[in-house]
């Protein structure tokens, strides 16, 4: 499994109700069920990884979250996973707003477009960088709105909403974010976990 879900997983306590947003294939929501006895709800955009997840045995409806997160009452879960899934909206401001809805607790991880890799190869070879954890070329990406771990934690100080925990993650390696060594972290980090609060 994946560092990036054992770190999610860890930040969750057992017994808790879970919505997985952009599930994927369900490998994260079939790991807190098995190990942490954890009630998994999952809203995926593709059909393809909706019936994986359903061949799994796990509860995941097919949805465009940007529309249909609305659909779930207000704190209907005690946590809301949105795992490199951010980037992809067209309104990041508003699929937050609606996370900190359905659960007053949120986990957004965002692949890190200020890492040193990235940086280095824009700035070298004068095109969009491809690494693990932004696989595509510029012309199939996902990604529409890049940000960094930094743009990210200026975001939650705008929004005013709490960053409980600030996590980075290079490769298996994962430390702590804080005001001091933000800009160390921005640079050298490929992914930033966050645990967001209302």
């Amino acid at each position: 499994m994946k560092k990036e879900f054992q770190i999610i997983s860890e930040l969750i306590e057992s017994n808790k109700r879970v919505l997985d947003v952009g599930c994927g294939d369900g490998t994260l929501m079939k790991y807190l069920f098995e190990n942490k006895n954890i009630d998994t709800r999952g809203l995926e955009i593709s059909k393809h990884n909706v019936q994986k997840c359903i061949s799994k045995g796990l509860s995941v409806i097919e949805g465009n979250a940007e529309k249909d997160l609305e659909q779930f009452p207000d704190s209907s879960f005690d946590y809301v996973i949105l795992s490199q899934t951010l980037q992809a909206f067209y309104n990041p401001e508003k699929v937050i707003d609606n996370l900190l809805r359905v659960s007053s607790k949120a986990i957004v991880t965002i692949p890190n477009f200020g890492y040193w890799k990235v940086r280095l190869h824009l700035f070298f070879k004068g095109t969009m960088p491809v690494t693990t954890h932004l696989p595509n070329e510029w012309y199939n990406t996902p990604n529409i709105h890049m940000c960094t771990i930094k743009d990210f934690v200026n975001f939650s100080k705008q929004k005013k909403f709490n960053l409980f925990k600030s996590l980075a993650l290079h490769g298996k390696k994962v430390s702590e974010i804080n005001n001091n060594n933000l800009n160390v972290k921005n640079f050298f980090s490929e992914l930033g976990i966050f645990l967001i609060e209302k």
